[in-house]
């Protein structure tokens, strides 16, 4: 059987559902960066043939880390799902001889870096300056049309998000964003491989986004995302998934797969990623690409992850269309014959519809909860009223155990201040958001209350 070395850190799909389906295929060995949910413990231990936690030391020079132990326990392939390591693989790849993301792969994770790409590609995206310093940021400010966004260039989940609505916040911003960026690395939320990255920022002009135009009921968010992969440098999209509001400033609560888009509408915007993964050069990798929708037709690109969607995006294209993912890309990084979609799939060909909710204490309208609240998952599911063949259940090594606080909600820290991830199954894409705003409005009222918790003003 073949060998592939599991490269585990923060973030991407659920490590469960990641480790059975490369389990399935070849012999694993887990090389974990981060902490293994406890959750997942236990079947790490089964699924995989060795599982090897790195000291402090050894993480210093992560490339000759994974290099090492690839040869070590003779990998036939090497792969990551987690944003923070991705560079670190794919240079570990190269300097292996085996399929990965290609040394392009600093492109789809250096925001600066990417729009850089893509500005000399003449692709659509908001106006944007990469800045170092707070002096940088503030000669941004005054070159470009507020509202701005700040962003750190390797951050990932929304965080260090900063609106700048004008000139006189922009230091503010700035010392805000960096004190998160820190505090993301001491959670285990940041880039693993390039030194110095949470001192890297971009700032961009916030477009104007509309979803009446692209989608035919209310409540859809006025950004998608295209879900595909890159083998032998040839992008292959393989469906859309769509999103509700974000909460302030751009923290993302939920994915819906399929996006219920019309096929002319689809066709558009896979056009866009298409382009947009093609500038960047990738060659191995799952891709994620996030497009901002506009009015009357306008796009602009948000960003290219080289890996697949984070969340829960990968099991609900295995739900509704019957593909695991997962599987696909090792086979294919193993060198053995695979069978994409030939075109993005539609919702007409899903098999109903899945989604995936954040649980941040924040209402329906954006406004913090009045009070603080106890995560109880089996009291959310007997007493939120969802549709009657809807199914809810909680991913548990992405949520608090049951009797854990809500955290406050930090528009700043996004989605650091996560509580629980929940997924639904629905009869389709229009359930899943009405149950989705259902559960939405409710979980403020049917989370037990916490004693002598306040929120903080």
């Amino acid at each position: 059987m073949s060998t592939v070395l599991l490269v585990h850190a923060k973030g991407g799909p659920p490590l469960g559902h990641v480790l059975s389906r490369t389990a399935a295929r070849a012999d694993v060995h887990l090389l974990a960066l981060s902490a293994l949910p406890p959750a997942v413990a236990g079947s790490a231990g089964r699924l995989c043939a060795t599982v090897t936690t790195p000291g402090d030391m050894e993480r210093r020079d992560l490339v000759s880390l994974i290099v090492a132990h690839a040869r070590e326990v003779g990998a036939d392939a090497v792969l990551t799902f987690s944003e923070y390591a991705v560079v670190a693989v794919a240079e570990a790849c190269e300097t292996l001889g085996l399929p990965g993301a290609g040394p392009a792969a600093a492109l789809a994770r250096d925001k600066r870096l990417m729009r850089g790409t893509w500005q000399r590609a003449g692709l659509p995206q908001p106006a944007f300056r990469p800045v170092a310093t707070e002096a940088d940021l503030q000669a941004a400010v005054d070159s470009l049309s507020c509202p701005l966004l700040l962003k750190a260039a390797w951050s990932a989940g929304s965080t260090a998000h900063q609106i700048i609505a004008s000139s006189g916040e922009a230091s503010a911003a700035w010392a805000r964003s960096r004190q998160v960026m820190e505090e993301s690395a001491r959670l285990g939320y940041a880039e693993l491989h390039v030194a110095e990255a949470d001192a890297d920022f971009v700032v961009e002009e916030i477009v104007s986004g509309t979803a009446e135009d692209w989608f035919d009921e209310p409540g859809w968010g006025d950004y998608l995302s295209v879900e595909g992969v890159v083998t032998d440098g040839v992008f292959h999209p393989v469906c859309l998934s769509g999103r509700m509001p974000t909460v302030e400033p751009f923290t993302e609560r939920a994915g819906i797969t399929p996006a219920l888009l019309s096929p002319e509408a689809q066709d558009r915007v896979v056009d866009l990623a298409r382009r947009a993964v093609d500038a960047l050069g990738l060659r191995d990798c799952g891709t994620h690409t996030e497009i901002k929708l506009g009015s009357d037709g306008s796009m602009w690109l948000i960003e290219t992850a080289a890996r697949f969607g984070g969340a829960m995006t990968v099991p609900q294209i295995e739900e509704v269309f019957g593909l695991d993912l997962v599987g696909m890309l090792v086979d294919h990084l193993l060198g053995r014959p695979v069978t994409w979609p030939e075109q993005a799939l539609t919702p007409a060909q899903a098999r109903g519809a899945a989604g995936s909710l954040v649980v941040l204490a924040v209402d329906g309208h954006g406004e913090a909860w009045q009070d603080r609240r106890i995560w109880d998952f089996p009291v959310v599911a007997s007493h939120v009223p969802l549709s009657p063949d809807s199914e809810l259940s909680v991913v548990a090594e992405s949520s608090l155990p049951d009797g854990g606080v809500v955290p406050v909600y930090d528009p700043a820290a996004g989605a650091n201040t996560m509580a629980a991830l929940c997924l639904l199954s629905a009869a389709d894409p229009r359930t899943v958001l009405k149950d989705f705003e259902t559960l939405v409005d409710a979980l403020p009222r049917v989370l037990p209350a916490a004693q002598g918790e306040e929120v903080p003003v």
